[in-house]
């Protein structure tokens, strides 16, 4: 099967960028009812809409939730693509809707996506509410796992820039996890799993992303909700969307969990699950913070009216202005900066910093703006061209 041509024929073309909210997404479960079960489980907080979508008649029962976390919609965008895919006529798109049933709630957080903020509207972070339930969300979230009793269950987020694979130059574009069920972190055969999916789902991303697929760590904690599930002998995946070069909007991104979600249910499918070995777990490599979104190199400062070279890094900051996601570059770190990347790096050549205000050396937490020997003007971290300078 060509990912590529089936991709790009169901990507949902409505949905771009990085704000994505019910007001988005409602056009798209209006379509859907044509050929899907879409209802309403109850409210957030603020008293918006938490979805559901049901596909599917068959026995193998899928539980999948995005935007739990509501500033991280990639992998909202890609279950409806990948919905897209079940609503064609595609011969292995009606096979799948016959072998599983799948339940999907695209934002769990409603509330948090319309702020893009991580938590809810009582500043909650919901994966972190798994054992007290405090939150309307959770609630709900809970309810449907229990109601719904699904076979597996699929855990969707996004991750920040900061991440790496390993000790590589290479970002974590895509990124999994089979949760531990208890603090020994053992392996039963309901994390197994778990495994073999991600073992099948890594094995076709490293035709198109080769080591940009990470492993997050695997430390308990009971109050996280895959860890919840997992423990509750429901084999839980965590996927976490990252950055791939130069794609801030992730509209790369969702392409390849797209990838990794057909791969991974043709495995449960074809029955594969269960002929993995764990090494081909253990064996991808384990996310790091190794890097920054830009790295300034040998620039030279005054500090303390001493003149030295160093290096300097910015790192994007994400506001919400006008319903649009804006990228701030602020100043994070100067020094060596070993062993740390930049998304983009920049040779300053020994060029000499001004501030704007005309300090000579970067401030941590303030805008990256600043002039190299006063002749080059960076404004939000970039470098401008000399007519707008001028």
């Amino acid at each position: 099967m060509n990912l590529e041509i089936i991709y790009n024929t169901h990507k949902a073309a409505q949905l771009g960028g990085r704000y994505i909210t019910n007001a988005h997404i409602e056009p798209l479960l209006t379509k859907l009812k044509l050929n899907f079960k879409v209802g309403t489980l109850g409210t957030s907080a603020q008293n918006r809409s938490i979805y559901a979508i049901e596909a599917g008649t068959g026995n193998v029962r899928i539980f999948i939730w995005s935007q739990m976390h509501g500033n991280e919609s990639t992998t909202t965008k890609a279950v409806f693509d990948f919905l897209n895919y079940l609503q064609s006529e595609d011969a292995f798109a009606k096979e799948l809707l016959s072998y599983f049933t799948f339940y999907i709630l695209p934002i769990v957080n409603p509330d948090g996506a319309v702020l893009y903020t991580r938590a809810n509207a009582n500043t909650v972070d919901l994966n972190r509410d798994s054992v007290s339930l405090t939150q309307p969300e959770s609630r709900i979230l809970r309810k449907a796992f229990e109601d719904f009793k699904p076979d597996y269950c699929y855990n969707m987020h996004d991750q920040r820039t900061i991440f790496g694979v390993g000790d590589t130059p290479k970002p974590a574009t895509v990124s999994f996890l089979a949760p531990s069920y208890n603090e020994a972190r053992e392996i039963n055969n309901v994390r197994q799993k778990a495994i073999d999916i991600i073992v099948a789902m890594n094995n076709t991303l490293q035709a198109y992303i080769p080591g940009q697929v990470g492993r997050f760590d695997d430390s308990f904690n009971i109050n996280c909700i895959g860890d919840m599930f997992q423990s509750l002998n429901v084999p839980t995946i965590l996927f976490e969307a990252g950055h791939y070069e130069k794609d801030y909007e992730r509209e790369k991104t969702r392409k390849f969990i797209f990838f990794a979600l057909f791969s991974g249910f043709k495995s449960i499918y074809e029955n594969v699950v269960g002929n993995a070995k764990n090494d081909d777990y253990f064996n991808i490599p384990q996310n790091k913070i190794i890097f920054y979104d830009i790295i300034y190199k040998k620039v030279k400062i005054n500090y303390e009216n001493k003149e030295k070279f160093t290096n300097f890094a910015s790192q994007y900051k994400e506001e919400l202005i006008d319903n649009s996601v804006i990228f701030q570059a602020i100043i994070s770190e100067i020094g060596n900066l070993e062993g740390k990347f930049g998304h983009a790096e920049i040779d300053c050549n020994g060029a000499e910093f001004t501030g704007l205000d005309g300090s000579k050396f970067p401030k941590l937490d303030e805008k990256a703006d600043f002039l190299l020997d006063n002749s080059r003007k960076f404004v939000n971290g970039q470098e401008v061209e000399a007519a707008y300078f001028l």
